[in-house]
């Protein structure tokens, strides 16, 4: 793109950020600060919830610990609906991804006073932040490069390193403040994080040019009063929902998170309903629709595993591996950067290779080996907690191993969601299919949460083997069923 053809929202085709726009800079730093906040709070939540009250914890079971972070995790991409829909029609992106930093980083700094409740509060805070900043920012970085501009692709590739970057930082951090010194201080740190991201993303906003100033398809007069009317309506009935659960002594945690994971289901077999069963669908439209739903389901079936990373496996990383390096325990947290840095080590040689294949290798194919590789992690971590069995300590490259094979599994399966979610996508619902993708990763997140609850009763190797199993047959029914995805697919490969 030559500075002559710069979109609207380029602040004047500018390449002073390794041949990008300066803008790019703005939105990589904004990034990689929200996902060092985001992961670093992650990597310690589940270790602060059952830590015992003694060391400063809430002394949660592994069970209840694990579907909370479960639910919690599916409300982050829960919440990136209706923070799209804020954007496109209330805010725009760019005060959308403002307003969402300053939400974000207002639940971390409450999460840092040492009261029990606010780690509850706090991540409330996170989650709404989160749903205004994620799927938008993304969107500006759209807005920087034209539509086919051949430089748009290696833009997005360095903001996601922005991602990995964040991602490979923040447990090293917070794990360490968090588990060596105080738990509190580790969601400090999460929270100076997010402030730098608000602050750099405030000073850098003038380089964004246009980008996100203005909502796409903003509500006008008496049809933007019914939308405010509706979201004040239905805060009210939330509200009013928790002060019932509230007077009645329901509300506990087990309550909440079980609603929320049948809330997540539930606005997922709507969404799918009201897509496929749309009249002004084209055939071929609903074909390739049906083709999505099977390919949701194995998506939201990865997750239900792939997530587990920080809270089943974080727990086995704390209870049942040798961390004595020099002198020196190492807190076991930090074996959550080994997921970013090996993401930024196998990205780049699985998107070789895809461009090598081209199509001798479809997606529902390259979906069913996400799913077998993914369950050969857990069949791999089963094999680490048998010789744990008796209170043995192993060493971590157990977890690295099982980490390595599902960024492998991950690398077949998330990007490769995302590119073909966008390629069968019915016309009139193009803008909407992204947040139906993190549907996905929110049914999956939020199901996984009330899984992982059987770690705690089950003998471990029974648990990883069972759901590894799983996992692998479901992969190796998925490669049977390839021919007829491909057929509704109708030549999307």
């Amino acid at each position: 793109m030559s500075v002559t053809d710069a979109p609207a929202g380029a602040p004047g085709g500018d390449r002073q950020f390794f041949g990008h726009p300066r803008g790019l800079a703005t939105l990589f730093l904004t990034e990689m600060w929200e996902r060092f906040s985001f992961y670093g709070m992650r990597a310690i939540l589940v270790l602060y919830l059952t830590a015992a009250a003694s060391t400063g914890g809430l002394g949660m079971s592994v069970a209840t610990a694990s579907a909370v972070y479960g639910v919690y995790n599916a409300m982050v991409y829960l919440m990136a609906l209706p923070g799209g829909w804020i954007a496109d029609r209330l805010l725009g992106a760019r005060r959308s991804v403002l307003w969402g930093g300053v939400v974000i980083a207002a639940g971390h700094y409450v999460m840092a006073i040492p009261t029990g409740w606010s780690v509850f509060a706090g991540m409330t805070l996170i989650v709404l932040g989160t749903g205004l900043l994620k799927p938008n920012i993304s969107t500006m970085v759209g807005d920087l490069y034209d539509r086919d501009s051949p430089r748009r692709d290696a833009g997005f590739s360095l903001f996601y390193m922005g991602i990995n970057i964040g991602g490979f930082l923040a447990p090293l951090i917070t794990g360490y403040l968090g588990e060596k010194i105080n738990w509190h201080l580790g969601f400090a740190a999460a929270a100076v994080g997010m402030t730098l991201a608000v602050i750099q993303y405030v000073v850098g906003g003038g380089h964004l040019g246009r980008a996100g100033v203005t909502p796409t398809d903003p509500l006008d007069g008496a049809e933007r009063r019914r939308a405010l009317t509706r979201i004040a309506v239905a805060v009210l009935v939330a509200a009013l929902l928790v002060l019932v659960l509230a007077v009645t002594g329901l509300f506990t945690v087990n309550t909440v998170v079980n609603l929320l994971t049948a809330l997540t289901v539930l606005i997922t077999v709507v969404y799918f309903a009201r897509i496929l069963f749309d009249r002004r669908l084209a055939g071929v439209e609903r074909d390739r629709m049906r083709a999505y739903l099977w390919l949701f389901v194995f998506a939201a079936a990865f997750w239900l595993i792939y997530d587990q990373a920080g809270s089943v496996l974080n727990v086995f990383a704390e209870d049942s591996t040798d961390r004595h390096l020099f002198g020196f325990t190492f807190p076991a947290s930090w074996l959550q950067s080994a997921n970013p840095i090996l993401i930024i080590i196998a990205a780049p040689l699985f998107a070789a290779l895809w461009v090598r294949l081209g199509h001798r290798l479809s997606t529902p194919v390259k979906f069913a080996l996400g799913l077998v590789l993914n369950g050969l992690s857990f069949v791999l971590m089963a094999a680490a907690a048998r010789a744990a069995v008796g209170g043995e300590l192993v060493s971590p490259l157990w977890l690295i191993a099982v980490y390595a094979v599902q960024v492998c599994g991950e690398l077949c399966l998330s990007p490769v969601g995302l590119s073909v979610t966008t390629k069968l996508a019915p016309a009139r619902y193009a803008s909407q299919m992204m947040g139906l993708w993190f549907l996905a990763v929110a049914v999956g997140d939020a199901i996984g949460g009330q899984v992982a609850r059987l770690a705690d009763k089950w003998a471990q190797p029974t648990y990883f083997l069972t759901f590894g199993l799983a996992s692998v047959a479901l992969g190796l029914g998925a490669l049977m069923f390839t021919r007829h995805i491909r057929t509704l697919m109708s030549g999307i490969h």
